[in-house]
């Protein structure tokens, strides 16, 4: 009778679910404690089973030869998504603040001035962009983009205390700003 991997190197589909229902949960529970995310981890074990599959042959044909290849390649692929995702916030973050050519990033500005209430838009978004960049940055990603604390403070790989102190500090500057508007805030 031939080993697994004998069957893998054959192209034996059949061995190639055995594997699969073997090991698949173990894979998958990993993938999912690296990642956070059932989705991207279910992902990410569907990508290290065609790896698997395409590359059978350069695995020895050990007992443990198979198994911690498998859990390496799992891993391995959890990891790149850990980077990828954490390359992409980073890239987000610095066209978020910068934008697409070093320029701080400013809302887009409607014509209000035949509208009611067009000071009170353009007061708020000059107090804005008075603040700290780091303090405006927290404001726009919690209030233009709508994003928790704790999305902030993973986004941006700062601590939730820093973000809050940030939000703190940003709402104590905007108060004073603002504090002549307030006959003209609903």
């Amino acid at each position: 009778m031939l080993s697994l991997h004998a069957r893998l190197v054959a192209r034996d589909e059949r061995a190639l679910a055995e594997l699969i229902e073997a090991i698949a949960p173990w894979l998958l529970g990993m993938a999912q404690a690296l990642l956070s995310d059932p989705d991207e981890a279910e992902e990410v074990v569907q990508e290290a089973f065609t790896i698997i599959w395409n590359r059978i042959g350069q695995v020895p044909d050990e007992p443990r030869g198979l198994l911690a290849w498998t859990l390496r390649t799992t891993r391995n692929r959890a990891i790149d998504r850990l980077r990828s995702r954490k390359r992409r916030d980073r890239k987000f973050a610095h066209v978020a603040a910068n934008g697409m050519n070093g320029e701080p990033v400013a809302a887009a500005e409607p014509d209000e001035a035949g509208t009611p209430g067009w000071h009170v838009h353009r007061t708020v978004h000059a107090a804005l962009q008075a603040l700290p960049r780091e303090q405006h940055f927290v404001v726009w990603l919690a209030f233009f983009q709508g994003l928790t604390q704790t999305e902030i403070a993973e986004r941006l790989g700062i601590p939730i205390g820093t973000v809050k102190t940030r939000l703190r500090l940003a709402f104590d500057k905007l108060r004073l700003v603002l504090a002549s508007l307030k006959d003209w805030i609903v």
